[in-house]
Formats: structure tokens, C-alpha cells, sequence
């Protein structure tokens, strides 16, 4: 079974926020690929269902973001099951630009608390994440204190070029599935054109 997770925080105050861009893409996909509707399972909110050949279940941890890896338990335990082929986690990336995205098989947590909590479940940096960025292009590297930047709204242009990466994200969430992280990340990661 491929895991594919989105990493945010639960609750209504969140549902907008910059954190939350895991979720906004995991919600995407349920949609787009008609999975199953959202249940409880464990610490998350999973649906399933099929994309070729495979069985993938989308996982929308309810715990808070640093505690993540708590979802993550029940596939541990699973002989045939490994972080490194079989898992990919969606996550918001302050140090990409708002309309980039960045896919890697392996790598360090990048100061981000919900990376750290998967890295600490599964033992490890190997597993597929992919970035998604959400630092406006005004801002340079300085966005003030970073808990308030993530926890805060998107504004309106900067959730539509978000909303706009959705189609692309699942297309590359797909081809992660059936290919695997390196073909993925060949024809995904690519510089964009000045």
C-alpha cells in the first residue's frame, strides 16, 4: 500500500492557514481520484482507494503538527510496507516561493516540526516529501517570526496560486505511485524559465 500524507494542523482555525497546504493537496487528490469518503482511523482521518495497480491511502493526521508521526504506527508494523518506497509526505515549505514545489526521496527535516515527527516514527530520513512552497515572492528570507507566518491565512492571490498547483501535484502524486520517487522527482524538478 502506498501512504500518501498531508501534513497540517487540525481544527477550523487552521483549515486556511499556510501550515495546512499538506492537507489542501491530500483533499485535492481524495476528490479528483474519487476515493472513498474520509474515516477515522488511529490518530487520522485516511481515505483509500486504487491508482492503477496500487492501493493508496490518503493520511490526514489529527494530531498537531509536531506530533505527525504518530499516524504513521500502524504501517511500522507491516513486513511488506517501507517508508522508503512507500511513503510520501506533502508538506508546506517556507524556504520555496509560493507557486514552487520541490520533490526529494530522502534529506533532513529543514527545521520543520512535522518532518521531524516522521523522521523520529520511521527511524529515519529516507522516504519521499514533497515541498510545497508558501513564501510570497515580496518576502525575502526574513518573514518575521515563522510560527505566526505559518499559522497565518493565505490572502486571497497567494491561495489561488496555491489552488492553481493542485492539477500538477496530483499528476506528479501519481506518477510517485507507479514509478517510484527518482523517475518522479526526473520529470517533476525542473528549474522553471526566467
Amino acid at each position: 500500500m502506498k501512504l500518501v500524507i498531508g501534513l497540517g494542523n487540525p481544527g477550523k482555525k487552521y483549515e486556511h492557514t499556510r501550515h495546512n497546504v499538506g492537507w489542501w493537496v491530500i483533499d485535492h487528490l481524495a476528490d479528483v481520484w474519487h476515493f472513498d469518503p474520509w474515516r477515522k482511523d488511529g490518530d487520522a482521518l485516511v481515505s483509500d482507494g486504487r491508482r492503477g495497480v496500487h492501493r493508496v491511502r490518503l493520511v490526514k493526521p489529527q494530531t498537531y503538527m509536531n506530533l505527525s508521526g504518530a499516524a504513521l504506527r500502524p504501517y511500522l508494523r507491516r513486513e511488506t510496507w517501507s517508508a522508503a518506497t512507500d511513503l510520501l509526505v506533502v508538506v508546506d515549505e517556507v524556504a520555496l516561493p509560493l507557486g514552487r514545489y520541490r520533490l526529494r526521496a530522502s534529506g533532513s527535516a529543514g527545521g520543520h516540526n512535522g518532518l521531524k515527527s516522521i523522521e523520529g516514527a520511521v527511524g529515519g530520513q529516507d522516504y519521499a516529501r514533497l515541498r510545497v512552497g508558501i513564501r510570497p515572492a515580496e518576502e525575502e528570507r526574513d518573514v518575521g517570526v515563522l510560527s505566526d507566518f505559518v499559522l497565518d491565512k493565505f490572502g486571497k492571490a497567494e491561495r489561488e496560486t496555491v489552488l492553481a498547483l493542485l492539477p500538477d501535484l496530483a499528476s506528479l502524486i501519481e506518477m510517485w505511485s507507479a514509478d517510484g520517487v527518482l523517475a518522479t522527482m526526473n520529470a517533476f524538478n525542473r528549474t522553471p524559465r526566467s
